[in-house]
């Protein structure tokens, strides 16, 4: 398992559509991604999952992952929601 605190940027700046953008980021591998803020934690492979979870500007988002390519996913995560 690995976790990593981020501060989400602001994704929509950089992206028409954020929310189905980063659904796509976390399906290209084969880790379970979970994104928790406070008590709050969703799959970020459903899309409905991260619709409700609304990551913005500023939110302090745990990025957990758990697979034969965790490191990778949560790599891939990150750079998505700090906009690198």
């Amino acid at each position: 398992m690995s976790k990593k605190e981020i501060i989400v940027s602001n994704v929509s700046k950089g992206h028409q559509n954020p929310i189905a953008e980063l659904v796509q980021v976390a399906c290209q591998f084969d880790s379970n991604i979970t994104l928790v803020k406070d008590d709050c934690k969703i799959n970020a492979k459903s899309i409905m999952g991260i619709m409700a979870f609304n990551p913005s500007k500023g939110m302090n988002v745990r990025i957990v992952t758990e697979g034969n390519d965790e490191k990778e996913a949560l790599l891939a995560m990150e750079k998505f929601l700090v906009c690198e």
